[in-house]
């Protein structure tokens, strides 16, 4: 009897604890811990060809289940076979266009059960079905998180409109690559918080960012971050790629961080953040990652429960490839999803 009774009071308590998208090969799930995220669920997609978000959205879904209490899931960009594939062509070869094949993203569909969402993409092209599940999220009022080729995530318009105008991916994250401000892959890149909105929440804790990566241009020569665009960190190109090296003086400093609102069909305005740095090595400094893990917080109005104290250490080895399409000097091929847990 005694036991039953147990059975009956811990069932429901397991049913609530159980994380909101089932294991698959296809995915890796990683649910909560104890901590503020309990009870959200964040979806980290990964399906870019240059900066190995294939490395760094699993490690970075880690530090967000373990030491902060959210259950995560990662999806991947995958081949037909369905290995992880960052050398997956963007574009079709000249003569062979009927070949090409779309890009394939497997669990789109649990992006309709994602309380925040993370992307770290690059020039996709998905089939209707996979898109309309984007489109759905980024008209649902829910926050959005873009890291670095994420703000030319897709080819080409969405399927959105909004008062008769198309929408492109730039426009719900606040601007789109224009061209390598910074020296690409012969730069570094120094994130200098700017001093005027040094107390936002999602700079909390957050000091020394630096990364291997250049500043993106995502505006004219002369012009600023669209209206409704809130700067929180400018990049300064450094000569060099070590920590600390000199200022570029032929390059003046450009924002890498900012925030705003996008304002959907329905009128909710979802909170972005959106961080033009961002790579596999990148990730290795804390300070970036404290900027990513707060920016989660804020994006859910969490806003109160973000700590400078509050980790942001591995919470597995993290070894990450190099950025690049070097693929097989770098060692980048296609690879099990189970390989990047």
């Amino acid at each position: 009897m005694i036991k039953k009774l147990l059975a009956l009071f811990l069932f429901p308590v397991m049913v609530m604890a159980a994380h909101p998208v089932p294991e698959s090969p296809m995915w890796l799930t990683y649910p909560g811990g104890e901590g503020p995220g309990k009870g959200k669920h964040i979806v980290l997609v990964s399906a870019d060809q240059e900066y190995r978000g294939e490395h760094y959205m699993p490690m970075l879904a880690g530090i967000l289940s373990k030491h902060h209490g959210f259950d995560c899931t990662v999806l991947f960009g995958v081949n037909g076979e369905g290995l992880v594939d960052p050398t997956a062509p963007v574009h079709p070869e000249k003569g062979k266009e009927a070949e090409f094949k779309p890009h394939h993203i497997p669990g789109t569909e649990h992006l309709a059960k994602a309380d925040a969402v993370i992307l770290a993409i690059r020039l996709l092209t998905l089939p209707d079905d996979q898109l309309k599940y984007f489109v759905d999220y980024f008209d649902s009022g829910k926050p959005i998180i873009a890291l670095r080729t994420s703000n030319h995530g897709f080819i080409g318009k969405l399927p959105y409109e909004i008062d008769g105008k198309k929408i492109g991916i730039g426009e719900i994250v606040g601007g789109s690559f224009m061209n390598h401000h910074g020296a690409w892959q012969a730069d570094s890149t120094r994130g200098d918080i700017i001093p005027e909105v040094k107390g936002h929440p999602i700079l909390t804790g957050v000091k020394d960012i630096w990364g291997l990566t250049d500043v993106y241009r995502t505006f004219p020569e002369g012009g600023s971050l669209p209206e409704g665009c809130t700067a929180l960190v400018i990049g300064q190109p450094l000569i060099g790629r070590v920590q600390g090296g000199a200022d570029n003086p032929e390059k003046e400093p450009l924002p890498v961080v900012w925030i705003k609102d996008w304002k959907t069909t329905s009128g909710k305005a979802a909170r972005v953040l959106h961080c033009t740095m961002g790579s596999g090595k990148d990730f290795e400094n804390p300070g970036l990652r404290r900027l990513v893990v707060n920016g989660a917080y804020w994006g859910l109005g969490m806003e109160e429960k973000i700590s400078a104290e509050s980790s942001v250490g591995y919470a597995s080895e993290y070894k990450p490839l190099s950025s690049g399409f070097h693929y097989e000097k770098l060692g980048v091929k296609p690879r099990p999803v189970s390989d990047f847990r």
